[in-house]
């Protein structure tokens, strides 16, 4: 393109400048024919475009040159976000397998409920109906029991075997109503109230059906009492005999 403009403004001057004594005596150098003129205005016309063009080229060379630096960092970013989300890919790839595992083992533990528990001390009389708490456990798979409270939590809806066993009190007026308890239902009961001989027992138990969250227990009336001592008279057990959809 530079080689032509020079080659335009060569002829250019060569029209402009040159010996024009052939056109006759007395014609000036600085006066043209028109179609001289002309040709030397469509030169001048085309050098002005093609410096034009030449500016243009060179601001799309820059736009250009920019572009492709912003084309550099887009695919820098890319590249990093990328690597970003393989490593977020492989963290929940890790949890995923994690909260299998755990699910897993929750299914398992909450198939899976078994448990006995004995009292070894006297309790009562309270001024109250009282969840007995049998602090002595004999087995207790899937923790649904809590000595604490003494009551035990299903885990999976399903159908639960419980038993109990109710010791007398040891000495005077027999005094001991004791009822396995399904939240705030009475479901069986074992009572000694009126027989002279204080030393007897008795034992009940029921199958019933539970869903998650449900609590069972042994509750001893208000102003009633049980005997215990090291010899475990008093029992709580239970298990999940099967699970229900």
């Amino acid at each position: 393109m530079e080689r032509l403009l020079l080659l335009l403004m060569s002829v250019s001057g060569s029209l402009g400048f040159g010996n024009y004594s052939h056109l006759g005596a007395g014609t000036s150098m600085a006066v043209c024919q028109p179609d001289t003129c002309a040709l030397l205005s469509a030169v001048a016309a085309m050098g002005e475009k093609l410096e034009a063009v030449t500016q243009t080229q060179a601001t799309l060379e820059l736009n250009l040159g920019a572009q492709m630096q912003k084309m550099a960092t887009v695919e820098a970013s890319l590249q990093f976000y990328k690597s970003q989300a393989q490593a977020l890919e492989k963290i929940n790839q890790a949890q995923d397998a994690q909260l299998k595992s755990l699910l897993a083992v929750s299914s398992l533990s909450s198939t899976q409920m078994a448990f006995s528990a004995a009292l070894g001390t006297s309790i009562g009389p309270f001024g109250q109906d009282t969840p007995v708490k049998y602090q002595r456990i004999l087995s207790n798979i899937g923790s649904g029991y809590n000595p604490a409270t003494g009551i035990f939590t299903a885990m999976a809806r399903g159908m639960y075997y419980f038993s109990y066993t109710m010791y007398n009190n040891d000495g005077g007026q027999p005094n001991s109503v004791v009822s396995l308890m399904m939240n705030s239902q009475k479901m069986v009961s074992t009572w000694g109230t009126v027989a002279k001989d204080t030393q007897d027992s008795a034992t009940n138990a029921a199958v019933v059906q539970l869903e998650a969250g449900d609590s069972v227990y042994v509750q001893l009336y208000a102003n009633r009492a049980v005997f215990d001592d090291s010899y475990y008279y008093n029992t709580f057990s239970g298990f999940l005999l099967f699970t229900l959809s």
